[in-house]
């Protein structure tokens, strides 16, 4: 869910000046899956630009203030969250942990990056929601260890069906600075983007598999 529309609409203004999300319907990018789309987003670059970097900041604590109540700890989604969710921590002056995609062959084998105690309410910050399987594997992993993950918030969603589902069967609530639908909605009006660019666009946000296999 987005958290608020004018705030939404500022962060895909943002998204797109700093050209951390590209829209390119006639070449199309293709995802590490194999999925091939005509969005690309990069949130990294965010950290890149002192005042937007600063913008998603305020957001995020403005979020977790005033959604989640009192916080013990935040946690970041490796990789492309742990600079993000760094910045939250600091700002709330709070302890920080990250979770990685999968868990360290050596050393002392950890998932969970970072000093935590069991019962401690947890905040997930994420940079990016596809279909959602790999930030809910982060929520599984500090929900295993005993962590009150009380729920998540993200830069941007593709605002897929399939992510709606799969948070919806892990219990986890999420909120998001903007989504797609925002995005392309904020493109359009300011000529980020074609009357047939947008029809398509709206197809592939329909049934990405089926644009992705008409491109194939």
């Amino acid at each position: 869910m987005v958290y608020n529309k004018e705030s939404a609409n500022a962060i895909s203004e943002h998204l797109l000046q700093i050209k951390a999300v590209k829209l390119n319907v006639s070449n199309p990018f293709t995802w590490a899956s194999g999925l091939k789309s005509p969005i690309y987003t990069d949130n990294r670059k965010i950290l890149s630009f002192p005042k937007v970097r600063t913008f998603v900041r305020q957001q995020f604590v403005d979020i977790i203030q005033e959604e989640y109540g009192s916080v013990d700890l935040i946690a970041g989604v490796a990789t492309g969250a742990i600079a993000h969710g760094v910045l939250v921590a600091q700002e709330m002056g709070l302890p920080f942990v990250y979770v990685r995609a999968s868990q360290k062959k050596h050393g002392l084998e950890n998932k969970i990056e970072g000093q935590f105690e069991s019962g401690q309410r947890v905040v997930v910050i994420e940079d990016l929601i596809s279909t959602g399987k790999s930030s809910l594997d982060a929520v599984e992993a500090l929900r295993s260890v005993g962590c009150d993950v009380r729920g998540m918030v993200a830069i941007f969603s593709y605002n897929l069906e399939k992510a709606k589902e799969n948070f919806k069967k892990a219990k986890c609530k999420l909120f998001t600075l903007s989504d797609y639908n925002i995005l392309v909605e904020y493109a359009e009006n300011n000529n980020y983007i074609s009357d047939i660019d947008l029809k398509s666009l709206a197809q592939w946000r329909k049934d990405p598999d089926k644009w992705s296999e008409d491109r194939s």
